[in-house]
């Protein structure tokens, strides 16, 4: 875009000619980017009162944001080191039936690997967790337990990190809020959350949730 407009030059907002607009039937399709542009440029705003003027709304799947936003940041966050960031990956079954078809494929929203080995499972969530003191579960959802359990039995992996917005709710910083063990076991499920209204090193923030698991299976392997 940047080249399609290099021989045009920039217009002050307050300069901008509005009534020289003129729209058809050849361009009337762009009626409401046109609007849309005149309310954000003229620093105007929509009014929530009843009545029928018309307005604007824009909507995110925040649950895919959050996601790919988390994905995005590990990668640069452990770009470098012996470990991988897949997301959306995996893709194992949970089940075969008796003529070993394979049923019930899983997708993890973030791996992280060592070579082959999975040595984490991320999986994020939009949603709200409690402060310890209401909670001792931190209003983690029954069936995302069961989720990770799975991925943990699947993939082989003993340390399963679950992913939350920080909120000031939570009773304490960003980071680990959340720490089990998972019976009959050494693994461990982690609750983990990161402010996203803080911009400043957010990859270095994020690589703190894999640091101990990494260390954690160095140790294992060297003993």
């Amino acid at each position: 875009m940047a080249f399609a407009y290099a021989d045009i030059a920039d217009v002050p907002v307050l300069a901008l000619r509005w009534g020289d607009v003129v729209l058809d039937r050849t361009n009337g399709r762009w009626r409401e980017l046109l609007n849309l542009a005149r309310l954000l440029l003229g620093e105007r705003f929509q009014t929530t009162s009843a009545g029928g003027s018309e307005g604007f709304s824009l909507l995110f799947e925040m649950n895919m944001l959050f996601e790919e936003y988390i994905a995005r940041s590990l990668k640069r966050a452990l770009a470098g080191t012996d470990l991988r960031v897949i997301s959306q990956g995996g893709r194992l079954y949970c089940l075969e039936t008796v003529d070993r078809r394979q049923v019930f494929q899983t997708r993890p929203d973030i791996l992280i690997k060592r070579g082959d080995t999975v040595v984490q499972v991320i999986d994020t969530k939009w949603k709200r967790v409690a402060a310890k003191i209401d909670d001792p579960k931190r209003g983690v959802s029954q069936t995302d337990v069961y989720q990770m359990m799975t991925y943990g039995r699947l993939y082989q992996c003993s340390k399963l990190t679950l992913v939350y917005p920080h909120h000031h709710g939570v009773g304490c910083e960003e980071g680990m809020i959340g720490n089990y063990a998972i019976n009959s076991s050494e693994d461990r499920l982690e609750l983990f959350s990161i402010d996203v209204a803080r911009g400043d090193d957010v990859q270095a923030r994020l690589s703190r949730a894999c640091r101990s698991g990494s260390k954690a299976l160095a140790d294992r392997s060297v003993g």
